[in-house]
């Protein structure tokens, strides 16, 4: 165990939210982990009361973009149990983000104690509500005052936490970005840095003045072959199997999208993990053999796609006719609330002993 500081808030502001009424993104519980890296190493860690940050203007990530991030969930089992899904998997791929962004890794053991912690203190601000759940924010970013072109010397990681509703309460449609591009190989598109999501504001921004929800993003050579979406992995359901795009450097491997790979390969289902393009979703969909496409990752868990427009063609699809994707999801939720076997043993209790 490390020794991680606690500081408890005085008063809570868990009376101020309604809990049946909770919208994405706006509401925050009352502690946060906070730790500095200095001098080759992690010191001053703490939870403490959620605040604002004293930060220099010249403080590195602000120009150089160092900054990476994760999103991630704690809900409540039927019994009431706090519980993670995959925690260590968001530790991994957390630090295999910073790598990439040449920053320091964060030990994953202390991660892990760290969200036990924070979670089990905060552990009332879980909604039950079904759809809803604590959403966890780890990150980390430059902090050194410098203006320069390098990688810098220290940086701060933060957990905060915070209640959420449901990300997307209806179906989503998705416009093919034929200018703008998300990631290229060799780039960033595998790391979760903020960058990656600057970049892809304004095409959204313009996808969406068009009647669309969310970019659908192609290769960065020929604007061909279907990478992800705005927030998510994306899948196609054929009549004989199911594709999503392989993860070849250029998109993040979804711990959601793993998770249900998993899960339909237990169920006997095909899955191919490959390059797609836009010209086979279209064929398919013309012959028929093209049956529901779905985003997958943990804001929306999964998210079903109504309409696809991709050049002139568009796609419509029939709500009548996704049942993998809902069936997939209710075993996903039902693995949560714990109604259901965990045969791969991703569902994790917070450890509420911790805070005695």
């Amino acid at each position: 165990m490390s020794n991680i500081r606690i500081i408890r808030s005085e008063t809570s502001k868990i009376d101020s939210l309604d809990f049946s009424d909770i919208p994405f993104g706006k509401s925050f519980t009352d502690h946060m982990f906070y730790a500095d890296y200095r001098d080759g190493q992690w010191t001053n860690m703490q939870i403490m009361p959620l605040s604002k940050l004293e930060v220099h203007p010249a403080s590195m990530a602000w120009h150089y973009g160092q900054a990476v991030f994760e999103g991630m969930k704690a809900t409540k089992t039927v019994e009431g149990t706090p519980v993670f899904f995959r925690p260590e998997m968001h530790a991994k791929r957390l630090n295999a983000s910073a790598r990439r962004m040449c920053m320091p890794e964060f030990p994953e053991a202390v991660f892990l104690e760290a969200l036990h912690k924070l979670v089990a203190l905060d552990s009332a601000w879980i909604p039950e509500r079904k759809g809803s759940a604590m959403y966890i924010r780890p990150f980390m970013f430059a902090s050194d005052e410098f203006i320069g072109v390098r990688a810098s010397e220290t940086y701060k990681f933060i957990i905060f936490c915070l209640p959420v509703g449901p990300y997307y309460n209806r179906p989503v449609s998705l416009l093919a970005e034929k200018k703008y591009i998300r990631a290229a190989h060799g780039g960033v598109g595998e790391a979760k840095t903020a960058g990656n999501y600057a970049a892809s504001l304004f095409p959204a921004q313009l996808a969406r003045k068009k009647g669309f929800d969310q970019v659908m993003w192609l290769d960065a050579k020929e604007f061909k072959y279907i990478q992800e979406v705005g927030t998510m992995n994306i899948f196609f359901v054929f009549e004989d199997k199911v594709v999503t795009p392989a993860t070849t450097g250029t998109i993040l491997k979804g711990i959601t999208r793993d998770s249900l790979i998993t899960l339909m390969k237990d169920k006997g289902i095909h899955v191919e993990e490959r390059l797609i393009s836009t010209d086979e979703i279209i064929e398919a969909y013309k012959n028929g053999y093209l049956i529901e496409v779905f985003g997958s990752g943990t804001a929306a868990v999964i998210a079903n796609v109504d309409r696809i427009q991709i050049d002139d063609e568009l796609m419509t699809f029939d709500e009548t006719k996704w049942t993998l994707s809902k069936s997939l999801k209710d075993e996903i939720d039902s693995i949560r609330n714990g109604t259901v076997n965990d045969p791969h043993n991703w569902i994790v209790p917070v450890n509420q002993a911790v805070m005695v």
